[in-house]
């Protein structure tokens, strides 16, 4: 840096230095302009304006350097040669024109830093070209460091001048941008000047000189032009700036003048440009506020989510011009109704350059318009969605309008009943196109002549006329004061069918399409009538299906309305004259017939029951129970003959092999005693007439007692003992268990934990009980009330109660059994899957049923099984239990068969309170 500022005092004149840097400065400030120009104009005035700018530009820098050089005086300069000084203004003129071109064309930076290191690496070439020039009696050699510094201050300023230049508008950017333009090539000059030392030689006189006095009047000349250029550009600019700003004050009046609309510009992009005075009324902006926001901010939210200000847009960027209407929203959030136009502008080469807009408050016309457009869509929807058919006469009895119902009903066009026709030629054209021309003569004067009653006398009821199977209608005609008339048509055909439904489905069923109890209750009330008046009997077969349950639990209720539908469909086929079909319950049907023969009936049973042997979905038939009772031989009435045919029914369930069974006296006394037992058993437990006994269970090894099981028993006031053998199946099938169950359940667990001994309590689970998704959950509450430990409770089940839902019972006892509460097997060997049931589970103890020690003293085969059992159980590792041990032979046999526990009246009857724990048990003689 020292060694540049010895250079500029010791070996320049500081008047040229100063004369060159003005001319710099002239020259950038030239540069500047021009790019500014070109960036405004259009294509071809884009290349008009860089090429002048790179002719002034670089014939500045030129004069610039030349001027610099007169100053310089080493004293031993003789002249410039010819070729290389005309060499360096060509090399600065060219990079110069081609640097701005970049420039003002290329708006991205990449162009910029070309344009740099093109105008700078010119630059650099015009000083060292022009160095190259001098002749002096000297040689030059060149400091490598300061040849390098000075074209990098050559090029590296140039960038950020250049952006200056061409990205901004101000009066401030423009002189800093020369500025750094003037201080990059001034860097270079110095610098460039400061490399060279002069090593003294001799002068060869054989080329071509401009003395430096030639040389001062060419930079005189150079300077001229370079004044001229400049002052032309900067006349032409303002010259153009003033017609632009004209030109803008003259749009501006007019487009701020209008005050009744919004007009306002877009730039190339959809953003807003500029804002007139009814702009701002009508959208609350001010200009400051909304120039520079986009199209958008003037659309509802979800409008703009549906792209509408982009479509308007690219329609009038596409086309030229956008026209539409909808809502736009004011600066403080309301809405109105807008007309609006955008029209596009593009410039010379036809690139699109911005838009007008224009938008107009139309709220109150289009509210005008909507109030017109719906009163008439609301009298046009009252005509024309009526649905009655509507005809409307003027006092001389011609048609005014006729609506769209009244054409539709029936089958007209429009032109064959136009306004103008008289009333009986409408009549006669519609009764044509519906029941053609000669029926429609034939019942013309009467229908007329019933129209004409029904105008005389307002309260005569419609006329009904049942055309043909399709169209059934009913006509009414009332006066107007205008001495017209409206006469209105009712198509009543949908509703004389529904009618006709209603009544059918009140007297059938609606999934197999049979007759109802109902119908088959009337039709068993006139049939019995007519058997006491022709001495002749009725038969009523009760018919309930086997398996039906298991259809619907393992197939799905849609399989089973399948087989419904089927066993409805056979039964309709098979029935013949005298008889009748009726589904009168879910799977329950009866069938019925008046016969005096006993052979009628018994064909017509076997008839009925070859008609049921209908495949379920898997293939394998359904059966049903019959149960048969006549008139008057079982019963006297419709009501006792139903009942009895149930009661035979019911017979026929409960006894295997038989699917038919007739009514005999005495059944009803059975089903009565079941209903009473039902019925108290509702109320057994609010009575407190449940108890709990608790028969102990011995340990065969140790001999003393090992837990207790509780054992439900029912003392009603009035009937005594009842058993539970009797009363349980009853509870089952009622639901009633599930209440009893879970009383027996907290009782027993009660009961227990109040005991001194850790005794393990037994109860009984019911299949129904089990299937409950909730048994874990009232288990484990039951267990934290009554406080018992869950290892002190064992649930016993039968395997009969995993048969209906396995994988439903299995799930909620490994639930139970995650409680702590061990589980057992009751009544082992009676099932028929015994062994998969103790695969599928891990219980905990296997209890044999009582039956096999019953049978072991006279059976060989019982003793077998017995012994299977324990060996299954030894070998599986499960404790097994033997029930009903009443003798001291079964003892023995248990005892050397290696059984683990028994229990029954050798060891104790059930009692109420328990033996103390430990204690051993004599045994009964």
């Amino acid at each position: 840096m020292i060694d540049i500022l010895f250079c500029i005092r010791d070996d320049h004149d500081i008047r040229f230095v100063g004369l060159a840097a003005g001319i710099c400065l002239l020259s950038t400030i030239t540069a500047v302009l021009m790019i500014r120009q070109a960036r405004s104009a259009s294509p071809r005035g884009q290349f008009g304006w860089a090429v002048s700018g790179g002719f002034a530009t670089g014939f500045g820098i030129w004069a610039t350097h030349f001027v610099a050089m007169l100053g310089y005086d080493p004293g031993i300069i003789v002249g410039y040669e010819i070729a290389r000084t005309a060499g360096s203004l060509l090399v600065v003129l060219a990079t110069t024109i081609a640097a701005l071109l970049i420039a003002t064309r290329g708006r991205a930076p990449r162009a910029l830093v070309l344009a740099s290191v093109l105008a700078g690496s010119g630059f650099a070439a015009m000083h060292y070209v022009g160095m190259a020039a001098l002749e002096m009696p000297a040689l030059i050699r060149w400091n490598i460091g300061y040849l390098l510094l000075s074209i990098a201050l050559a090029i590296v300023p140039l960038f950020p001048a250049l952006t200056l230049a061409s990205a901004r508008t101000s009066l401030a950017s423009a002189l800093s941008a020369a500025l750094i333009m003037t201080g990059a090539i001034v860097g270079l000059h110095f610098s460039g000047m400061t490399a060279i030392d002069l090593v003294p030689s001799r002068i060869e006189g054989s080329r071509a000189l401009l003395s430096p006095t030639t040389m001062s009047i060419l930079i005189t000349l150079a300077s001229a032009c370079l004044l001229v250029l400049c002052l032309s550009g900067l006349f032409v600019a303002r010259r153009t700036r003033a017609a632009i700003r004209a030109s803008e004050m003259q749009f501006g009046a007019l487009v701020k003048g209008i005050s009744d609309c919004a007009i306002y510009m877009l730039d190339g992009e959809g953003r807003v440009a500029n804002w007139n005075a009814g702009a701002q009324r009508l959208k609350g902006y001010r200009p400051e506020d909304i120039v520079g926001k986009p199209l958008s901010s003037f659309y509802r939210a979800e409008d703009c989510a549906a792209g509408l200000p982009d479509r308007a847009l690219a329609a009038a960027r596409e086309t030229g011009k956008f026209s539409g209407e909808g809502w736009r929203v004011r600066q403080d959030g309301t809405c109105f109704w807008a007309q609006v136009t955008i029209e596009r502008f593009c410039d010379e080469q036809g690139r699109v350059i911005g838009f007008a807009k224009i938008t107009r408050d139309i709220t109150r016309l289009k509210q005008d318009q909507d109030r017109i457009a719906e009163a008439r869509r609301h009298r046009d929807a009252a005509l024309d969605h009526m649905h009655q058919g509507l005809c409307l006469f003027d006092a001389r009895g011609r048609l005014v309008l006729a609506n769209r119902r009244f054409a539709e009903m029936w089958g007209l066009s429009e032109s064959q009943c136009p306004a103008g026709t008289g009333a009986i030629d409408v009549l006669r054209t519609a009764l044509a196109a519906r029941i053609g021309s000669a029926s429609a003569e034939s019942q013309l004067s009467r229908i007329w002549m019933r129209l004409e009653e029904s105008l005389r006398d307002p309260t005569s009821p419609p006329l009904v006329l049942e055309l043909d199977e399709e169209l059934i209608v009913a006509m009414s005609s009332r006066r107007m004061a205008d001495g017209g008339w409206v006469t209105t048509i009712e198509d009543i055909t949908a509703r004389r069918r529904s009618e006709e439904r209603i009544v059918h489905m009140a007297l059938h069923d609606g999934l197999t399409g049979l007759p109802n109890r109902t119908s088959l209750n009337r039709w068993l009330d006139g049939e019995i009538v007519q058997a006491a008046a022709q001495q002749r009997q009725v038969a009523v077969i009760a018919i309930d299906l086997d398996r039906f349950k298991e259809i619907n639990d393992t197939q799905g209720h849609a399989a089973g309305d399948r087989v419904l539908q089927q066993i409805g469909a056979s039964l309709g086929q098979v029935l013949e004259q005298g008889e009748i079909a009726a589904r009168v319950g879910g799977d329950e049907f009866a069938v019925a017939k008046h016969y005096s023969d006993p052979a009628e009936l018994e064909a017509f049973v076997t008839r009925i029951a070859e008609s049921l042997a209908v495949a379920d979905g898997e293939g394998a038939c359904v059966g049903a129970s019959f149960g048969i009772a006549t008139y008057p031989g079982d019963a006297q009435g419709r009501e006792a003959l139903l009942n009895n045919a149930d009661l035979a029914m019911y017979r026929a369930k409960a006894s295997p092999g038989e699917t038919i069974c007739y009514y005999r006296a005495g059944m009803d006394e059975d089903a009565r005693h079941r209903r009473q037992i039902a019925n108290e058993l509702r109320h057994a437990l609010a009575r407190d007439e449940f108890t709990l006994l608790y028969q102990p269970q011995r340990s065969l090894r140790t001999h003393r007692i090992s837990g207790y099981e509780a054992l439900l028993r029912w003392k009603h006031p009035r009937l005594g003992h009842i058993s539970p053998m009797e009363f349980v199946p009853i509870a089952e099938q009622t639901g009633e268990i599930i209440r009893i169950g879970e009383w027996v359940l907290r009782s027993a667990c009660r009961e227990a934990a109040s005991w001194t001994s850790q005794d393990k309590i037994a109860v009984n689970l019911s299949p129904v009980q089990l299937l409950q998704p909730d048994l874990p959950e009232t288990v484990a509450t039951i267990l934290l009330e009554s406080g018992l430990a869950p290892r002190r409770l064992e649930l016993e089940i039968t395997e009969t109660a995993l048969i209906t839902d396995k994988a439903r019972a299995l799930h909620s006892l490994r639930r139970i059994k995650a409680l702590g509460v061990s589980v057992a097997m009751d009544d082992f060997g009676t099932g028929y899957s015994s062994l998969d049931t103790l695969h599928s589970f891990p219980f905990d103890k296997i209890k044999i049923d009582k039956s096999f020690l019953l049978q072991s003293g006279e059976s060989h085969q019982a003793q077998a099984i017995i012994r299977a059992v324990l060996a299954l159980g030894r070998s599986l590792g499960i404790p097994v239990l033997a029930e009903g041990v009443e003798t001291l032979e079964q003892l023995k046999l248990l005892v050397d068969e290696g059984c683990d526990e028994a229990q029954g009246y050798l060891f104790g009857r059930p009692a109420s309170m328990p033996a103390p724990s430990g204690e051993r048990i004599a045994l009964r003689a």
